[in-house]
């Protein structure tokens, strides 16, 4: 049987920041959530300063897609090479190169190398696919990169955390039972959810953003805003990133996490976001200034973070305070 042609595309830009910074970008897969529209959650499996495992999950289309990513990192090349398992042909891989080259004082030379040995020559995605894809990862890279001078005002990360006397089977449940949140938060007005595969949810929730403080973006219908889910029971942890949040946001990804002890948990919930510049005056009036939207983002994303957290306190501790008072009146 004749085997087939092995696809392969070789794509450059020119963007305009150093090329330390760009290839800093590269090499920094966990932060690639909230710098790239694509990635929900990179997970770094392991790392030996120069390779490493990563399983990273995307957002295209409409659909969550897993792959596994196996890196070499050369700081002094300023290249990445890599190998990912590639989900659009399941069994077969995607090999290829990060390379990052000065072009100029402040500016680079990009070039994404890509390829795909024995697809099937009918596979959906195809030669002008792949070509597709490079160029996308490409525009999508040079529009974070070439903001790397303001990041520092336009990134933030914070978190919210408490204490619970509980168990954290029900604190978890209550996370991952988005569904029932309208009838419970006071800042979720509906839900639904679309979970295609165990543990992998698509929710769309109406928070009531646009009248908040927050504007809805031009593809932002009535129904919400949506967000994906990534829920990991066994580690305690979902994962979750607006896959177009309100402005002023441009990104926003984050954590719910379970850490237990000897007598409960604690809850975390971690916020990362990146600010928009071109739509702090339409989000927050005019003359509006990267710090009054880091304030009012913290404000308003803190608060309901803390109702969220509350109620799952009240779910986890209400059946323990029950359970005690029973034992104390069976003694009586």
């Amino acid at each position: 049987m004749p085997s087939q042609p092995v696809r392969s595309v070789r794509r450059t830009v020119r963007v305009a920041a150093p090329a330390h910074v760009v290839y800093g970008m590269l090499a920094d897969a966990p932060r690639w959530p909230v710098l790239l529209p694509s990635y929900v959650h990179v997970e770094r499996m392991d790392f030996d300063g120069a390779r490493e495992t990563l399983l990273a999950w995307e957002f295209q289309d409409g659909r969550v897609c897993s792959s596994r990513l196996r890196r070499t990192l050369r700081p002094q090349a300023h290249r990445v090479d890599f190998e990912q398992d590639d989900p659009a042909w399941p069994g077969d891989t995607v090999a290829g190169s990060w390379s990052v080259e000065p072009d100029g004082a402040g500016r680079s030379l990009v070039t994404l190398w890509q390829q795909t040995p024995n697809a099937p020559a009918n596979a959906p995605a195809g030669p002008d696919g792949l070509d597709a894809d490079a160029a996308g990862r490409l525009a999508r890279l040079r529009e974070a990169a070439e903001r790397w001078d303001r990041l520092d005002e336009l990134l933030l990360a914070f978190e919210e955390r408490m204490r619970i006397e509980g168990p954290a089977e029900l604190v978890y449940d209550f996370l991952y039972r988005v569904e029932d949140w309208p009838e419970l938060l006071p800042h979720v007005d509906g839900s639904s959810v679309r979970e295609d595969r165990p543990g992998t949810q698509v929710v769309v929730l109406d928070t009531g953003a646009a009248g908040a403080g927050f504007t809805a973006g031009p593809d932002d219908g009535a129904a919400g805003f949506e967000t994906v889910r990534l829920c990991f029971p066994h580690a305690g942890r979902i994962v979750f990133k607006e896959t177009a949040p309100p402005a002023p946001l441009t990104a926003h990804s984050g954590e719910w996490s379970l850490v237990p002890d000897e007598s409960g948990l604690t809850v975390v919930c971690a916020h990362r976001v990146l600010l928009g510049e071109e739509s702090l005056e339409a989000a927050l009036g005019a003359g509006a200034l990267p710090v009054d939207a880091r304030r009012q983002v913290r404000e308003r994303l803190g608060r309901e973070s803390r109702q969220t957290l509350l109620l799952a306190k009240w779910h986890a501790e209400s059946p323990v305070r029950r359970l005690r008072q029973g034992r104390g009146g069976s003694r009586r």
